[in-house]
Formats: C-alpha cells, sequence, structure tokens
C-alpha cells in the first residue's frame, strides 16, 4: 500500500510531520484528520518533491481530464482585462461560508454548495479550484492564495491565523461583520455624493446649452434692435463668455482632458501620490471625512486581524498595504518599526500628527491593559458614527449650495439677457408713442 508524507497543523498550531499509509491521496488525507490535525501538506513517498506538494499542483490535479476525441478551446482574458470581483458579492460569499461553517458544515462541503448557488462566474471559478486544492490536502489558506485577485492578504492572513487557532468558524464570523461594516461605511459616503454630482452635472450642461444655443441668438436680436447701443456690463460679460466658450470648446476640452491625465500620472508617483494624500485629508470640510474614514477602516483592520491572532508586526503590515493614503501608510510603517524596536505604538502614532489625540489615547490604554483589538474596535465604532454624522451634515450644508450655485448661475444669465430687452422695449414704446 502507498505510503504518504504529511506535514499537519494540531489544534494549538504547532506544526507535525509524519507517515500514514493508504491507498489514495483523499484517504490519507481522512487518516490525518482523523488524529486531530489539520493537514498543510500531503503527498506521496517517492513521488517527488518530498512529499510536499504545492497549492497549485493540487488544484491542477484535481481537475477532470478531457474525454477521449474531446476538443475543448478556453479563451482567457488577460488579468488587467479581467473585472475584478465586487466587494458586495465578496462579502455575501464571507458571510454564505461562515454561517455554513458554523453549523457545522465540513468546510469543503460548504465550499461546494457555495459554488452550486454562486451565480458570478469568477467567484465560481475560484469555488471550484479551493475545493479540489482543499480536498487534495491544501490548506484553506492556501487555496485562497491561489487567487490573489479575490482573496487579498488581509482575508488570507486572517483565515491563516483562524486554521492555526482552530477557530476558522470565528474568524469568517469575524471577517464577514468586517466586509458588513466597511461595505456599510462606504456606501453612505457615495450616497452623500450622487446628489451633488447630479446638480453639478446639471448646472454644467444648462450653462453650456445656453451659453451655445440660446445667447448668440439672443446676441443678433439686441444687434439688430438697438442699432449699435451700448449694452449693459453684465450682458457684454455673458456674451464675451459664450462667444468665448464657442470659439475655444475643443482646445478647452482637450487642455482639461491632459491636465487630468498629467495629475493621473503624477499621482501615480511615490512623491505625487503623497502630496495629492496629504492634500486630500487637509482639504477644507471633505478631509475631515476623508480622514475619519480611513481611521476608523485601519482601526477596524487591525482590531479584527490582533483579534484574530495575526501576530501584531504582520498586522502592521497587512494594514499598512491595505491603508488607501500614503500619508497614513507612512504613519503606519514608523508605528511598526517602533514596535519591532520593542516600543509602544503610541508613541509614533503621536509623533506622526496624523491621529487624533483621542486615537493616541486609547491606544495607550489599551497597549497599557492588554487589550489593544477591544480598544482598536470600540475607536472604529466610534469613528463610524462620527463618518454618519459627517456625511448627514455634509449632504445638509451641500444641498442648499448646491441649489444657490445653480440659481446664480443661471440667474446671471436671464437677467443680462433680460436687461438690453427692458431698452429694447422701452425704445419701442417711444417711438409709437
Amino acid at each position: 500500500m502507498p505510503k504518504f508524507n504529511y506535514i499537519a497543523m494540531d489544534a494549538a498550531g504547532k506544526e507535525t510531520r509524519g507517515v500514514v499509509e493508504a491507498a489514495t491521496q483523499s484517504q490519507a488525507v481522512a487518516q490525518v484528520r482523523a488524529q486531530g490535525l489539520f493537514p498543510t501538506a500531503i503527498g506521496q513517498v517517492g513521488g517527488g518533491g518530498g512529499g510536499r506538494q504545492a497549492p497549485a499542483a493540487h488544484a491542477k490535479a484535481a481537475k477532470p481530464a478531457a474525454g477521449k476525441g474531446a476538443m475543448q478551446m478556453e479563451i482567457k482574458l488577460p488579468k488587467f482585462l479581467t473585472p475584478r470581483v465586487k466587494p458586495k458579492d465578496l462579502m455575501i460569499l464571507t458571510r454564505q461560508l461562515a454561517t455554513l461553517v458554523q453549523a457545522g458544515l465540513p468546510l469543503l462541503r460548504g465550499l461546494r454548495v457555495l459554488h452550486r448557488q454562486t451565480r458570478n462566474t469568477q467567484l465560481r471559478e475560484a469555488l471550484n479550484g479551493m475545493s479540489e486544492s482543499v480536498e487534495s490536502g491544501s490548506t484553506f489558506s492556501e487555496s485562497l492564495n491561489l487567487y490573489p485577485r479575490i482573496f487579498n492578504n488581509l482575508y488570507v492572513n486572517m483565515v491563516r491565523a483562524g486554521e492555526a487557532g482552530g477557530v476558522l468558524e470565528l474568524v469568517l464570523a469575524r471577517l464577514a461583520e468586517f466586509m458588513e461594516k466597511a461595505e456599510k461605511i462606504k456606501n453612505k459616503v457615495k450616497g452623500a455624493m450622487i446628489y451633488p454630482t447630479v446638480v453639478l452635472v446639471a448646472a454644467i450642461g444648462i450653462t453650456g446649452f445656453l451659453l451655445v444655443g440660446v445667447i448668440p441668438k439672443f446676441e443678433e436680436i439686441f444687434r439688430d434692435l438697438l442699432e449699435g447701443a451700448q449694452l449693459p456690463g453684465i450682458t457684454r460679460f455673458v456674451i464675451a463668455a459664450s462667444n468665448l466658450f464657442k470659439q475655444n470648446f475643443i482646445v478647452a476640452a482637450v487642455g482639461i482632458f491632459a491636465i487630468v491625465v498629467l495629475i493621473k500620472i503624477w499621482s501615480a508617483t511615490a512623491n505625487g501620490r503623497l502630496m495629492m494624500d496629504r492634500l486630500a485629508i487637509h482639504m477644507p470640510v471633505f478631509g475631515t471625512l476623508t480622514r475619519r474614514t480611513a481611521i476608523a477602516r485601519l482601526t477596524r483592520t487591525l482590531g479584527t486581524l490582533m483579534a484574530s491572532g495575526v501576530p501584531v508586526l504582520q498586522a502592521l503590515s497587512i494594514v499598512r498595504d491595505t491603508a488607501g493614503n500614503a500619508v497614513i501608510a507612512r504613519a503606519l510603517q514608523s508605528v511598526h518599526d517602533s514596535v519591532k524596536e520593542g516600543e509602544t505604538m503610541a508613541a509614533p502614532m503621536e509623533t506622526a500628527k496624523v491621529f487624533p489625540p483621542m486615537v493616541v489615547s486609547m491606544v495607550e490604554v489599551g497597549e497599557e491593559t492588554g487589550a489593544l483589538p477591544d480598544m482598536l474596535t470600540r475607536i472604529a465604532d466610534t469613528y463610524e458614527d462620527e463618518v454618519d454624522n459627517a456625511v448627514a451634515g455634509l449632504t445638509s450644508i451641500i444641498e442648499p449650495v448646491m441649489i444657490m450655485f445653480l440659481a446664480v448661475v443661471v440667474g446671471t444669465i436671464v437677467i443680462a439677457m433680460f436687461l438690453p430687452l427692458v431698452s429694447i422695449i422701452t425704445k419701442l414704446g417711444g417711438s409709437q408713442g
């Protein structure tokens, strides 16, 4: 009977190696799990590679071969053209998997259940590949690593920590809760920007129509009826703006497009991104909202990672890479270096001048009491509430401001066209008298 070398983790997260005899690799995996171990790698003795197989190899080996004489053609788009899985779809999948595992369903069966009911093509392919990989002896975190465009470092490391600690169902539930809160706060911010965006687009559209389609006709009327009389100053200004807009529309459009492209290119550089992100968190009104959103996200992420058993240095590295703001990422790097040297997190956070005093104080208290993950979660809850209030306040301010802006623009054009009409009507009335 064939022999299989295995590497597995026990309930305490300790790595164990050994050999089992089984007819197939699947039976070998079952024997290892029957010992209360979670296999991370398994392979037949003498099969090459010392019994350790890469997860990718498992996935490929598990795929059924094509039937004899069959012809298959698979066309794959380049990775950069393949659309990413929406965060909402991944959030729903994580919540469903957490519910299935908490209900006592084995992980492999849970993956297959979700594969049958998931409609997203990319998620279906990933679930199928992960099912095959787990069945052939890989850990769930190794299977997730096969699909980095779907599952980021945060996701993979939390699952790995859950596997090592034997609390995978708890970690999946935390991941689902984390993703639900992140999606909720993102939707609130996006929802607050819909109204002002619609009003701004409407204002630009109406102004453009008046400048191109209406004002030139009025200019002809004024020229014919006023017989060279001087127009009011506001009317001359609006007509000059209309002529400038018509004559230079293409040049202006190309110029704006070029400026946007140059800003994008510049923002892709390290210095450019740092300056843009610094502007984002210090700009009036919106800067406060941006900073609160970033702090809520990073404290929620760091607290969730640490509560799930991820080492603090690794957790800080993950949060730094997913911060979404170069200024905050640089501050987190300082925190990482401080902790690596055996110091506290609070001191470099205070020195960075990015985190509010309340955040620094709560982190310091969390470090002193040994309840830092819980304290970080409390900070996230507080700042998410502040984001909600800021979004509501911003919406209430933006609405009247945008309406006033639209009224001023359109009202100026209407007044500019109405004043000469008064002169024309007066002139016509005098000539009839």
